[in-house]
């Protein structure tokens, strides 16, 4: 029997709190390695690329894991892949406040971090929004990615109190303790695996992984994934640092990187609900032309207010593709292997992003700063900006 009206709304409302506090929880997570960078490397008499390595090994180990995870939730549903996700990360998280050598940094963080994040991540929330809402997928999508900037804005001015008030260790043991509680609660409210014969409709159309990487449609979307996650953490993981070498103050410096998330909030927000209405292209390419304003600007000015400027307007850009992911690949595929493609697309993504944070911390071992670093980022910016546009509007699976 369908569902009523009232019984779909209510069931959908329940995915998207899911998905959004989900997001909410990884949104602070992911962005407390830069947090407690600086603090961590003091503390502890590492180098920054040491800590930096722990994050490229996240980025590798979370890539493929949401890869694996994006063809699970294709075949099972996401409901058990997102709690187990929430478990493992929680745990490796949560440890990670009693590191006393880099390898344990690359144990807990790198790898046991790494599963659960890819697990528990955006893209089974993606599968999971866009089976419950494929008519509006870019606005319900945005809307519950957006917990990533609300959580980046709440989780990490919270955070970044306790580290003053307690020590980077307490920052990572209550984010283990946030993980685990959440898990509980996505049990009772994301439903069980159902299927109708409408859903059933939708889930076979489409191509898979080796027919979609016969088409130049494919292959434009890797690269401009991959530029994107070279510039979205590197500046996630070193901005604070960056901030606090140019003379902002630690406390001032951790609070924008949560300012980040308000303007991350506005941008996905306004992204998805442009791109039901233009498709996803053009949103993309106003992403990349932001980041070559902004980065040329850092590079010419060391102000506070161009640090500020630059830290804001990039947080603005920052999740703009996340949610056009799912869109991209439901355009241009089809829904069949929604989860499997946008995986691997993500899967560049993170593993890109890996290499950006470990080249900054390396780039910055090496020169004592980052313009490098930030010249980089302009360039293959301005490579992604171009590549974006020779993507077709709309493309159909074949």
């Amino acid at each position: 029997m369908p569902l009523s009206r009232n019984g779909f709304v209510s069931t959908g409302m329940l995915v998207l709190a899911a998905g959004f506090f989900v997001l909410f929880i990884s949104g602070g997570g992911r962005f407390a390695i830069g947090l407690t960078l600086k603090p961590m490397v003091d503390d502890l008499g590492w180098g920054r690329s040491e800590l930096g390595a722990a994050v490229a090994l996240y980025q590798v180990i979370s890539a493929l894991m949401m890869f694996a995870a994006g063809r699970l939730a294709d075949r099972t549903g996401p409901r058990l892949v997102l709690c187990g996700g929430l478990t493992v990360g929680g745990i490796g998280i949560g440890l990670m406040g009693l590191v006393a050598a880099p390898w344990q940094a690359m144990v807990l963080y790198g790898v046991i971090y790494g599963v659960g994040s890819g697990a528990a991540s955006l893209i089974p929330v993606g599968v999971m929004v866009t089976r419950a809402f494929p008519g509006r997928t870019g606005l319900a999508n945005a809307v519950v990615m957006s917990g990533m900037s609300v959580g980046q804005i709440v989780v990490i001015a919270l955070l970044a109190a306790v580290m003053l008030t307690a020590s980077w260790q307490a920052v990572y043991l209550w984010l283990g303790l946030a993980h685990l509680v959440l898990v509980p609660l996505l049990l009772l409210a994301i439903p069980r695996p159902a299927s109708t014969p409408a859903a059933s409709a939708r889930l076979i159309d489409g191509v898979g992984i080796l027919d979609a990487a016969r088409t130049r449609q494919f292959w434009l979307l890797i690269a401009i994934y991959a530029v994107c996650g070279f510039g979205d953490f590197f500046v996630a993981t070193h901005v604070v640092a960056l901030a606090e070498d140019r003379g902002v103050s630690a406390f001032l410096a951790g609070n924008l990187l949560a300012l980040m998330g308000l303007t991350g909030l506005v941008g996905v927000v306004a992204a998805g609900a442009f791109s039901d209405r233009a498709g996803p292209v053009w949103p993309t390419v106003l992403t990349f032309a932001a980041r070559v304003v902004v980065s040329a600007l850092v590079l010419a000015d060391r102000s506070t207010t161009s640090i500020a400027v630059f830290a804001l307007v990039f947080g603005a850009s920052f999740l703009v593709t996340a949610p056009l992911t799912v869109v991209f690949v439901s355009q241009s595929f089809g829904m069949r292997h929604l989860g499997a493609l946008a995986g691997l697309i993500t899967m560049v993504h993170q593993i890109c992003g890996g290499l950006g944070a470990y080249l900054g911390a390396a780039i910055f071992d090496a020169h004592g700063n980052y313009n490098v670093a930030l010249s980089l980022m302009l360039a293959v910016s301005l490579v992604a900006m171009v590549l974006t546009l020779l993507l077709r509007r709309r493309s159909v699976a074949d």
